[in-house]
């Protein structure tokens, strides 16, 4: 059975998939990449990718939508995106971005962290990780009288990675602390409430809400999949593959399986629908084979569960 598939569906359609990009696709090297908005073309589309990315407004209002949340990106604002978060903040015509580039283990070495897991890693071990986890609940606004000052860092990191020696990645990496504690201080009093309020959990509680709300609704559709849930809970499949096992010790598959069960046996109990209606109602597309998965459900066929009823 493939990934997204759960019993009772057909193929799952794979169109208007999010794509998910590899540092090297859009980087120079496979550590640390800064560039300008005219280096490359800038993704338009909701995306994701398996590096961290700080984006830097230098002059264009636009928007940021990060997962599920559109918020305005105003000259002078920073986003920062975590790996496997779904974003996308379209660049104006004539705006000026930076846009920077990092894996994992070039923002903090050593650190043994699946990064589908870094929302749970505490900030007292990696404060770096702050700007990123509450990015949804915050704006990173940098003062006019600061912007020139923001964008001669931005340039010293960006001539240090364009002519990279023995000893750039330290200094490099010296840069991009910089940058990260700069907002840190600056947005200090935020991040700490955030921090306290537990906002990644609470987002996660939210998501799953969202997968449960969609569940319910495509009960009965049989193309229900991982990745159609993932798009409406903004997450990629595997994140929310991941979150179920974490946090309700599910897979999509059994989720789902116990969702139309429990539908089927209310519609058994309080319809006249013949099974084969029933089946359909849940997203089973065979008879026989609905009635095979209920009696490993319940023990008893259907028709023997609503005489039994």
């Amino acid at each position: 059975m493939s990934v997204d598939s759960v019993p009772g569906a057909g193929t799952a359609s794979r169109s208007g998939l999010v794509r998910t990009y590899a540092m090297r696709e859009r980087s120079d090297r496979a550590d640390f990449y800064i560039r300008a908005q005219d280096a490359r073309r800038p993704l338009e589309e909701m995306h994701r990718h398996d590096y961290f990315q700080i984006q830097v407004n230098l002059g264009g209002d636009t928007v940021q939508q990060i997962s599920g949340v559109t918020r305005p990106f105003l000259k002078g604002m920073l986003a920062f995106i975590l790996p496997h978060r779904m974003h996308r903040i379209p660049h104006p015509e004539g705006g000026r971005f930076m846009v920077v580039n990092f894996s994992q283990q070039f923002l903090r070495p050593g650190l043994d962290c699946d990064p589908l897991d870094l929302e749970d890693v505490p900030l007292n071990e990696v404060p770096e990780l702050a700007p990123f986890r509450f990015q949804e609940f915050l704006d990173y606004q940098v003062p006019e009288a600061e912007l020139d000052a923001l964008e001669a860092l931005l340039e010293r990191m960006r001539r240090a990675d364009q002519d990279r020696v023995f000893g750039s990645a330290e200094i490099l990496r010296g840069f991009l602390l910089q940058l990260i504690g700069e907002v840190c201080l600056r947005h200090g009093a935020a991040l700490q409430a955030q921090a306290r309020r537990d906002a990644p959990r609470s987002g996660r509680r939210d998501a799953l809400a969202r997968v449960r709300t969609h569940i319910e609704q495509q009960l009965g559709n049989a193309d229900l999949s991982l990745n159609s849930a993932a798009a409406a809970a903004y997450l990629s499949p595997s994140y929310l593959a991941h979150l179920l096992r974490k946090e309700l010790d599910r897979t999509f598959t059994e989720l789902v399986l116990e969702r139309r069960m429990s539908r089927a046996k209310s519609l058994l109990l309080t319809s006249d629908k013949r099974v084969a209606d029933v089946a359909h109602a849940c997203g089973f597309a065979d008879e026989a084979y609905f009635s095979r998965r209920f009696r490993q459900h319940a023990g008893v066929s259907p028709r023997e569960f609503r005489r039994q009823g």
